[in-house]
């Protein structure tokens, strides 16, 4: 469970604007992967900086392609 002053922290660093480019959020010191767009109102997007976000993004490709084949 975070604190309350983790928390705070946490919601700077993703309001700060040089850890977006674009519609892309990418900051090493956040350790979320998943996290909230800019505007919540519009879902939620991936921490680009985390190398899990990329593990995550070549498996999902891997099991489309290999779907694929076998049908």
């Amino acid at each position: 469970m975070e604190t309350k002053n983790e928390k705070e922290i946490r919601d700077s660093m993703h309001q700060n604007p040089n850890n977006w480019r674009g519609v892309f959020y990418h900051n090493k010191m956040d350790y979320r992967i998943i996290v909230p767009k800019q505007n919540p109102m519009l879902g939620y997007t991936l921490n680009f900086s985390s190398p899990l976000t990329y593990l995550g993004l070549i498996a999902i490709a891997v099991i489309i392609i290999a779907f694929s084949v076998l049908s």
